[in-house]
């Protein structure tokens, strides 16, 4: 077991929980949700990785989420911070040893769709890793190689749905595009983008899904639309703009998941 790992078990005591959540720009909120909240900042965890991106707080909250035992990390390190793909490696190790089986992750992005504006939920089916990186280079046991072609459960998916419908709450549900940031993407590369498949675009997440993934964990992955992509609207894009934008789609996917946590909890 790693030292964050180990100083985790002793700071968690009792709480056993098998569902962990990574929260992306601007969705801080949603962990202050998390009742019977211990927190605990990243930097009081050995090993676990520093981001200097406002909007992101940078703390591991155990708690109650939905009646459901929870660990919140409010915050990421992405791979622009660094140009390291797979900074939020120990992160997610540690969450393995210490019992976590789904990995729900969300962050903010970028629309490529019409009928998804800023405020939209977009459930992720799939990915394209369009930075060209991965956090598995230099790992040297062939457990490198991992099979995404179910990299977003299935079942998680179909869970998901099933507790947006059950509340009355619109998702869209599409593909996610990985680019590296931190430089917003040119209406050239969101032509492109589109016209490969994306639905989305972001910073985040991909590797994320990789390292879960690579330790054994089911996925789920959520979006927040924050804006549509460069080129769309005439607008230019800044960072600004996604931290206003996206507690109000946060919100709506705050509601969902309280109905789609009681329904997967595995404890």
């Amino acid at each position: 077991m790693s030292r964050a790992a180990e100083a985790l078990r002793a700071r968690l005591g009792e709480r056993r929980p098998r569902i962990a959540m990574i929260l992306g720009s601007g969705l801080g909120p949603l962990g202050d949700r998390v009742e019977d909240a211990l927190r605990i900042p990243f930097a009081e965890i050995p090993g676990f990785p520093l981001s200097a991106v406002s909007g992101h707080s940078g703390t591991l909250i155990a708690g109650r989420l939905a009646g459901v035992e929870v660990l919140v990390l409010s915050g990421r390190v992405h791979f622009y911070e660094r140009g390291d793909a797979a900074a939020m490696r120990p992160a997610i190790e540690a969450l393995a040893a210490l019992g976590v089986e789904v990995l729900v992750l969300t962050n903010a992005a970028g629309s490529l769709r019409e009928d998804m504006p800023p405020g939209s939920v977009m459930l992720i089916e799939d990915h394209i890793a369009f930075a060209g990186a991965n956090p598995l280079i230099g790992e040297p046991s062939d457990r490198r190689f991992v099979g995404m072609t179910a990299a977003y459960d299935a079942d998680l998916r179909d869970a998901f749905k099933a507790a947006a419908e059950r509340i009355g709450e619109p998702v869209h549900a599409g593909v996610y595009m990985w680019f590296s940031g931190p430089s917003f993407e040119t209406p050239a590369e969101i032509r492109m983008a589109r016209t490969l498949g994306a639905d989305a675009v972001g910073m985040s997440t991909v590797p994320e899904t990789i390292l879960a993934r690579f330790c054994g964990l089911r996925v789920l992955a959520a979006s927040v639309v924050t804006n549509y992509g460069a080129g769309m609207t005439g607008a230019e894009l800044s960072h600004d703009e996604t931290k206003e934008m996206a507690p109000k789609g946060g919100a709506r996917l705050a509601r969902v998941l309280s109905a789609f946590l009681p329904e997967i909890d595995p404890s």
